[in-house]
């Protein structure tokens, strides 16, 4: 056998790493880069907490024990469930850390999902439609980005009764103009590329090659900004909490554990310190999570991790 054909791969091995489907290929890729796998398991653990957390020790998490009020951590006196410590009524932090997720999660998750979906169509509009429309789309988006947004969360929260949903509403206002803004900008480079032209001469309607051919090249981009954005919103909502005019109790979210635990910080720094640590791990995890996602679903930089998986596997 001659040398070239020694050091020349078989002609169907790169073919055959293509026909994989995509999602096996995120995974691949996601194996082989561990910080983003450690962050991938963090907000899947998270998210059990937030799914499963409450039905299992909601009870737990507001029963009270003025016996054991600001019980330091790691002790298991009291049982496993206070190996974080006790609040100032002797509830187990543990268990009220992760009934809360529920609240946070839930908060986050639906601000990001409503201002991304109206912000996205928005600027799909603006983006792909006549220039009037797409102006009038783009100075809408300039004023609501006009008002700081956690001042007029404030100010709404304030005349409105704190709550889920109005939290949920105010925050997701706030952050439209992030999508419309992003999907506007890059609809606007896209439409005027070969393929879209190829689209619009073979009769194709303006709703398909919207929804069909700039959706998806749009989409990468948006779904990064989006996980950024959960963790500002989540970080929104605490700083709320933390006013005293984000959730109220008896429920529960982290950011109002934090501000329930700041009178204790000179002698329980503990009632404020996990709630904290649980939204920095939370942030951080998404942080990390988002940079991965930029290059896995960019076509442009996808290269880079597929070459990884197929010299390592």
């Amino acid at each position: 056998m001659s040398a070239s054909a020694m050091t020349t791969p078989p002609s169907d091995a790169a073919p055959i790493a293509e026909e994989r489907p995509a999602a096996l290929r995120l995974l691949a890729m996601l194996w082989r880069d561990k910080v983003a796998v450690v962050a991938a398991a963090f907000l899947l653990l998270v998210i059990a907490c937030a799914l499963l957390g409450p039905y299992f020790l909601e009870s737990a998490a507001a029963k009270q024990n003025l016996r054991g009020r600001n019980m330091a951590p790691f002790s298991l006196d009291q049982g496993w469930l206070f190996v974080l410590g006790a609040d100032q009524l002797g509830r187990s932090l543990l268990a009220r850390i992760v009934v809360a997720a529920q609240n946070t999660m839930m908060v986050a998750a639906g601000a990001v999902l409503c201002s991304a979906v109206i912000g996205t169509t928005l600027g799909l509009f603006a983006g792909y439609g006549s220039k009037r429309t797409g102006e009038i789309i783009a100075r809408l988006g300039d004023v609501i980005m006009s008002f700081p947004s956690l001042l007029l969360a404030v100010i709404v929260l304030y005349v409105l009764a704190p709550s889920v949903g109005n939290l949920v509403i105010v925050l997701a206002i706030t952050r439209i103009p992030v999508y419309l803004r992003t999907a506007r900008a890059e609809i606007l480079e896209v439409r005027e590329r070969m393929f879209v032209q190829a689209a619009k001469v073979m009769g194709a309607s303006h709703r398909r090659i919207m929804f069909r051919h700039i959706l998806p090249v749009v989409l990468p981009t948006l779904i990064t900004i989006a996980t950024l954005d959960f963790a500002f919103v989540m970080l929104a909502e605490s700083s709320l909490s933390f006013l005293g005019i984000g959730i109220q109790p008896p429920e529960i979210t982290w950011g109002l554990m934090v501000a329930q635990g700041r009178p204790y910080l000179s002698n329980a720094w503990w009632l404020a310190f996990w709630p904290g640590l649980a939204i920095i791990l939370t942030t951080m995890s998404l942080n990390l999570l988002s940079g991965w996602m930029r290059i896995a679903l960019d076509p442009m930089q996808r290269w880079r991790l597929e070459g990884k998986v197929r010299k390592n596997g």
